[in-house]
């Protein structure tokens, strides 16, 4: 997202999203020079937002023809930014996920919601050293209050939880027992609602 703060850079994003393009070309288009150009574009390729691939224009081939031309075309990745951190296609994965296991097996969609939650958490976990760092990987921004409890100051899924509270914070509560379970962590995800933060705590035996 930085990489696209400059004005320019957004502008030749915008050429390579609809064709591939080369340092001339995208010189010409924006009146600028050509080193100019092949550092921006080069600086969009390195932030993953364009691909490079390289092609001779000019028809000719074998001896004689000249460097093949290096070409810019944006990348299909999906780009998203929020702030504070939000995680909605996790959820969505997670809820599709309940969706078929309650059609396949026949159970209430809360059980299957749970059930989907912890399996999310435990994959994310088994990726991750350490439970702090698997909260901060999902955007929950753990925050050791002094026992060895953690307190979760956001809830990356916060418009969902706002509207469907209930169900929501239960997925959350799964979720965050999944990423504790996975990291080897013997600390227990718990319901703790409170304004202003994620309505789970992690809390340790002693709490």
């Amino acid at each position: 997202m930085a990489a696209l703060a400059d004005p320019v850079r957004r502008e030749l994003y915008r050429l390579a999203a609809d064709h591939a393009i080369g340092r001339d070309e995208a010189a010409e288009a924006l009146g600028i020079p050509r080193t100019t150009a092949a550092f921006h574009l080069d600086r969009l390729a390195d932030a993953g937002l364009l691909a490079v691939s390289y092609e001779r224009r000019s028809g000719r081939t074998g001896p004689g023809a000249g460097r093949p031309a290096k070409l810019y075309l944006a990348t299909q990745t999906e780009l998203a930014l929020t702030v504070p951190e939000r995680h909605y296609e996790l959820v969505g994965d997670v809820l599709a996920a309940a969706a078929d296991r309650a059609d396949a097996h026949g159970v209430p969609i809360r059980d299957a919601l749970a059930a989907e939650a912890f399996a999310a958490g435990s994959a994310i976990g088994a990726t991750r050293p350490d439970l702090e760092s698997a909260l901060t990987a999902c955007g929950y921004e753990p925050r050791d209050v002094g026992t060895g409890d953690l307190v979760l100051e956001n809830c990356p899924f916060h418009a969902l939880a706002s509207r469907h509270t209930s169900l929501i914070c239960g997925a959350n509560v799964e979720l965050v027992g999944g990423l504790a379970a996975a990291t080897g962590d013997e600390r227990t995800a718990v319901l703790a609602p409170a304004a202003g933060r994620c309505c789970v705590e992690v809390r340790s035996a002693s709490s």
